[in-house]
């Protein structure tokens, strides 16, 4: 099986594929239409290598399309699973939209960018003045209702099935669980309904390579939005683990 990895610290674990830097694609055109699967393209490749070359991706094609930023996901959830989707608005920043946000949620309320990860571009909002002030730098308004948790899951999914799934735990006083931001790591008592969740979203949308992030509320599982590129350096068994997971989906 000829394999082209578009990024090479992604892809240690996976023997025998051939690195080429995104930006000389096209310098190996004749390599890249003879290779089996095309590895971590970078967003812009994608639709020249999906419609010109005709070629395998790996992340899926949708779990580009659908992870490249929040308001792709949510309008999908709001059709597919809208039950196990917080209150969110999506809007734009103009002084009606406003008016409607005012109207529809109670502070406090989260801001989210539009592109975000690691818990980067996130704000819990407590007044108009906040909204307002966050409105002035965000083209696009997304607002979600705060859940009132303490914790949150990431559920690692590769190729058709959970390779990883642990808590993240907010610090004492923090409002974000992300690792990066000072969370803690709990693999104690995973709720199943969290994975059944997460199964049926990634199968139906076709994810192959993402990191789900669901919130617990009453037993009740909440999709916030999965990301299509995730630190595997504390999954359950290494690297290894991954590695094997993604080749199993290549074959």
């Amino acid at each position: 099986m000829k394999l082209i990895t578009f990024d090479a610290l992604r892809t240690l674990g996976l023997p025998r594929a051939r690195y080429i830097k995104p930006e000389r694609m096209y310098d190996h055109l004749d390599e890249i239409r003879e290779a089996d699967w095309l590895l971590f393209p970078e967003y812009w490749q994608i639709n020249t290598l999906l419609y010109g070359l005709k070629k395998k991706i790996f992340p899926s094609p949708a779990s580009y399309y659908l992870g490249h930023n929040k308001v792709e996901q949510t309008r999908t959830f709001m059709a597919v699973c809208p039950e196990h989707l917080p209150k969110t608005a999506i809007h734009g920043s103009s002084r009606h939209a406003l008016q409607t946000l005012l109207e529809s949620f109670e502070f406090p309320m989260v801001a989210k960018a539009v592109k975000s990860a690691r818990g980067e571009g996130v704000a819990l909002l407590h007044t108009e003045a906040e909204l307002f002030d966050w409105a002035a730098n965000h083209e696009v308004l997304y607002i979600q209702e705060k859940l009132d948790i303490k914790r949150d899951l990431r559920v690692v999914w590769v190729g058709d099935s959970c390779l990883d799934a642990y808590w993240r735990i907010a610090p004492e006083g923090g409002f974000l669980n992300n690792v990066s931001q000072g969370g803690s790591i709990s693999r104690e008592d995973i709720p199943q309904a969290a994975l059944d969740l997460v199964q049926r979203i990634a199968t139906q949308l076709d994810i192959d390579h993402a990191g789900f992030d669901v919130a617990m509320v009453d037993d009740w599982p909440y999709l916030f939005e999965f990301n299509r590129l995730f630190g595997n350096q504390g999954l359950a068994g290494g690297n290894a683990v991954w590695a094997q997971a993604v080749l199993a989906r290549l074959i």
